[in-house]
């Protein structure tokens, strides 16, 4: 099961190719904000996360409700971050 998982932008790496370094969950990695460039994303904003893409921008109000019900949901999520951190930049 994948799942979309907010995380906060650190910094745009690489701007002509739309990746930018997030935050999710203390695992910070490159994630495509293609995607969500028309609205305008930069530090501190909030990204859904899925495979690598964000899909959408969110709110910190969203984020933070999100990942409640994403704890909540134990070790399917559990197991997300396990990959997530197995692939994790520093």
């Amino acid at each position: 099961m994948c799942l979309g998982i907010p995380g906060k932008v650190v910094d745009i790496v690489d701007d002509a190719n739309s990746i930018a370094k997030v935050d999710v969950s203390g695992v910070k990695r490159n994630v495509n904000v293609a995607l969500v460039r028309p609205e305008g994303i930069g530090p501190g904003d909030w990204v859904l996360i899925h495979v690598g893409f964000a899909m959408s921008k969110i709110d910190e109000h969203e984020a933070q409700e999100t990942m409640t019900a994403l704890h909540q949901m134990g070790d399917v999520y559990t197991d997300e971050l396990k990959m997530l951190r197995s692939s994790q930049i520093e």
